[in-house]
């Protein structure tokens, strides 16, 4: 993340080991219950125009990176830290998924 967003989440990148990826999820509409649990705390939220920061639900929390109504990808994690991270669906983002665990099947897309 660019510091803007480090700014607008209150806080920083969030860390987490390759090995502990335990699947990809792609959506088309970010803005619902299935893609983003819980409540905000910290973090910037504008309904379908921005969310940065951490979603707080019963499973844990979420970090999430939503912009307008783009498509997300969902990495699933086992272990401590963010249960999921809620990112941009973008070619550098893909890019960087493929080239650091190519075994990771990416699911097709959900909603």
């Amino acid at each position: 993340m660019n510091w803007l967003e480090n700014l607008g989440a209150f806080g920083r990148d969030p860390k987490s080991k390759i090995s502990d990826l335990k699947s990809v999820t792609r959506y088309k509409n970010p803005w619902t219950t299935e893609v983003l649990r819980g409540i905000r705390a910290p973090g910037t939220g504008f309904p379908f125009l921005i969310m940065l920061g951490t979603m707080w639900h019963r499973r844990g929390r979420d970090f999430c990176v939503v912009y307008k109504r783009n498509p997300v990808l969902i990495l699933e994690f086992n272990g401590a830290g963010f249960k999921r991270w809620v990112i941009p669906d973008t070619k550098e983002n893909l890019a960087v998924l493929k080239s650091a665990k190519p075994q990771v099947s990416l699911l097709e897309w959900e909603q």
